[in-house]
């Protein structure tokens, strides 16, 4: 598994989670680069496969090969701070189809994920899209922005096909891993909704703010945030099933959940979760000793800088 971290200092860090050949061993997180590769802070990371893409506050997207941690080149086509990005990669491929960004221009992006190029340009909110959410399909995608606003991107023909104000503005919104179901994240509150009608489901309170989410097998939502906690929500019935309390020094800013239908997966441990804070560390979990009480990391590496997102995959590389 590949680990990719951005931060508030411009650089990004690339790790190798080494598996355990024998229970007497841990898992190490090896470093594979650590490069400048931003004007300024790096705002959202994405990872597919061998391919790796980090958007800063410079309005910029770089890329990146993660076989030979060499640079592919940069994408120009947003006006202001890249907020999300995502790949698309088909279930029965190992390389990325679609690279879609957002950002601070209010602005969707679709690239070419083979030669990167760029193919449209969606006007989702009338201010900042604060996240994105890719579905399953790879042919819609949902936005919040800064605007309180809801949208449906219909990523085939390349247009807004829905909007709706939702009176209070969103952070974070994600799907889960069947693309039935979507939450949406504001401040505090996490809300569920049915992805066909987005009719509300069900609503819970996180105890601080909300700084990451990342769905998990089985209705799992992992979220953490200001609380510094690793706080695993069943959607299903809006109850905490877990929580690694105080799994940071600081707050928490991203999170990896490995599954086994997910983009990682392919062999590797089902139930290890990444998380990465802005104390600089970045740790793997097992889930399962946190219902046994607060677990010890199982791999941790310190980057000494103020970590500002987290993205993996464990795709097998392949050249590109």
């Amino acid at each position: 598994m590949s680990l990719v971290a951005g931060s508030y200092e411009r650089f990004i860090w690339g790790f190798k989670l080494k598996p355990a050949h024998n229970s007497d061993e841990t898992l190490s997180l090896a470093p594979l680069f650590s490069y400048p590769s931003h004007l300024s802070q790096i705002k959202a990371v994405a990872v597919s496969g061998p391919v790796v893409a980090s958007g800063g506050t410079d309005d910029t997207i770089h890329i990146y090969n993660l076989n030979d941690s060499s640079s592919l080149g940069s994408l120009h086509e947003h006006t202001g701070t890249i907020t999300a990005l995502s790949f698309y990669t088909p279930p029965h491929l190992n390389f990325p189809r679609n690279l879609i960004s957002a950002a601070a221009d209010g602005a969707v992006c679709i690239y070419d994920a083979d030669s990167f190029v760029h193919l449209k340009t969606i006007s989702a909110h009338k201010k900042d899209v604060n996240d994105l959410a890719l579905h399953p399909s790879g042919k819609l995608a949902l936005t919040v922005g800064r605007d309180e606003c809801l949208a449906m991107l219909n990523l085939v023909r390349g247009r807004r096909s829905f909007c709706c104000r939702l009176g209070r503005e969103a952070s974070l919104v994600k799907f889960d891993l069947t693309g039935d179901k979507f939450t949406m994240a504001m401040e505090e509150k996490v809300s569920v909704h049915e992805a066909e009608d987005a009719r509300l489901l069900l609503e819970f309170q996180n105890q601080k703010r909300i700084l990451c989410v990342e769905p998990g097998e089985n209705g799992l939502l992992y979220i953490g945030g200001e609380d510094r906690n690793i706080t695993a929500w069943d959607t299903n019935s809006g109850k905490v099933a877990y929580c690694i309390e105080d799994a940071h020094k600081s707050r928490v800013k991203g999170i990896v959940v490995l599954t086994k239908h997910g983009s990682a997966s392919n062999g590797d441990d089902p139930h290890l979760v990444a998380t990465a804070s802005s104390d600089g560390d970045i740790r793997v979990w097992d889930d399962r000793m946190a219902t046994r009480g607060k677990p010890n990391p199982l791999a941790e590496a310190n980057t000494k800088s103020r970590l500002t997102c987290l993205a993996g995959s464990s795709i097998k590389h392949v050249k590109c």
